[in-house]
């Protein structure tokens, strides 16, 4: 295995699942206090969330609180509560280049935008034959770290 060419530099986001957001809204927005910065909604990926902030600045973390837009598609993004956490990544591309050669599975899809506007892709939460490393259970989000997030956190 060669020298990693990246870092993970933090959390990025806890993406949380419900069959109703209004009801996680209760406790994280009015309970302990997160902000509402914005509300993704994506029929190919049967969502409706409210992204939220916890704390200030780039080293913010974003807690997204989803529901599915139809219950009964896929993805069905409420029946994990814990539906993924997402890693400030300062590369990527070669993030992605590398781990794929080193035995990473990652979900369909490749890199692309996510809700919050960074280039996002996912490591699959299970394994196979020709990519054994997986987030064993786990969705994991690699985002690619804005400028001010890796100055902050580099």
């Amino acid at each position: 295995m060669s020298a990693k060419p990246f870092r993970i530099l933090g959390i990025q986001q806890i993406a949380i699942g419900g069959p109703d957001k209004q009801k996680l809204k209760s406790l994280w927005v009015d309970m302990l206090g997160l902000t509402v910065k914005s509300t993704f909604v994506s029929e190919r990926e049967n969502v409706d969330e409210d992204i939220c902030a916890l704390g200030n600045g780039p080293t913010a973390v974003e807690v997204d609180l989803m529901q599915p837009i139809d219950p009964d598609k896929k993805p069905a993004v409420h029946t994990t509560p814990l539906n993924h956490v997402g890693l400030w990544v300062d590369d990527l591309a070669l993030a992605v280049e590398w781990m794929t050669a080193n035995g990473v599975r990652f979900a369909p899809g490749g890199i692309r935008k996510g809700a919050a506007g960074h280039d996002i892709t996912f490591i699959h939460p299970k394994g196979n034959e020709a990519f054994p490393l997986s987030g064993e259970g786990v969705l994991i989000e690699l985002v690619q770290a804005p400028t001010e997030v890796i100055a902050a956190l580099g």
